[in-house]
């Protein structure tokens, strides 16, 4: 397992983030060494739940002018989470005019579900995961590829604990979540487990991915309305660091948005028991087990 400093360590990408748009050498992920599969340089998942107004404000467009102006071999895969509002029939006519763009139907799971479903269809050799609403643009993925070049192998956006535009009650859950994870699972190393812009290299996911335990496949499930899943990046990335992966934190750019979609005081519940089924799975040796 790596040292606490190493975690701790972020990429050295201040003086280059500014050449990442111009620089052909940063315009790509590290392609050393190839292995077998091989896809396009990046996949972006968008777990959409009833997102149709994000979607007829331009959310997609303003992704694939971002991408197709970075210069990058992409594909985004849009995971309609069983929305009810005509999500997917938006998504699939703009999917219709923008070849790069899938869409997946997926049974109402929750966003983990949505999100892991996405994740395994993806054949990108970096797999991003980025929030419909945009709350953090996908131009700050120039922020997080140079990192993959330096060795990451799991790059999280930040939002550090600040969160500017925030109400209180927000910061505050933020900042207990922070505790929280020391006091239950003993890692601090990663301030923003929450935030929704996060890449991985596809062999890395991969394996990671059957090891999951509370967000296991035999435990993800048909569910009712909006659910965030807050357990299911504690637990991903919780595994990442037990597995020696390395993991770099790296500050993102950030919108808050009301979080239409949220049950502050239900999600708050749900992620202290994730928390809990983590510890407890650790204890019985359950990811052991699944190596």
């Amino acid at each position: 397992m790596p040292s606490r400093s190493s975690l701790r360590a972020h990429c050295e990408i201040t003086p280059v983030v500014g050449r990442v748009l111009s620089d052909p050498a940063f315009r790509r992920v590290q392609k050393d060494p190839p292995y077998a599969g091989d896809g396009c340089e990046l996949s972006v998942v968008i777990p959409a739940y009833n997102e149709a107004t994000n979607i007829a404000i331009g959310a997609l467009a303003r992704v694939a002018a971002c991408l197709d102006g970075m210069g990058l071999s992409y594909e985004v895969l849009v995971v309609d989470d069983g929305s009810t509002d005509g999500t997917a029939e938006r998504a699939q006519a703009f999917a219709e005019r923008h070849p790069r763009f899938r869409v997946l139907r997926h049974a109402h799971g929750g966003k983990a579900s949505a999100a892991l479903h996405g994740m395994l269809a993806a054949n990108g050799r970096i797999v991003l995961m980025s929030d419909m609403d945009q709350a953090t643009p996908i131009s700050e993925i120039s922020r997080l590829l140079p990192c993959f070049d330096h060795g990451a192998d799991v790059v999280v956006g930040s939002r550090g604990l600040a969160r500017p535009g925030a109400p209180l009650g927000r910061i505050l859950i933020s900042r207990a979540q922070v505790a929280l994870r020391k006091l239950i699972l003993g890692f601090s190393d990663i301030v923003d487990t929450q935030c929704g812009f996060k890449a991985f290299r596809r062999e890395v996911l991969r394996a990671l991915i059957p090891a999951l335990v509370v967000y296991g496949a035999d435990r993800r499930g048909a569910t009712r309305g909006p659910k965030l899943s807050p357990g299911f990046d504690v637990e991903i990335l919780f595994l990442a660091l037990r597995r020696g992966y390395a993991v770099r934190e790296v500050p993102v750019a950030w919108d808050y948005r009301s979080g239409r979609h949220a049950n502050l005081a239900r999600d708050c519940v749900r992620g202290v028991a994730e928390l809990l089924a983590i510890r407890r799975a650790d204890a019985r040796g359950a990811y052991e087990a699944r190596r």
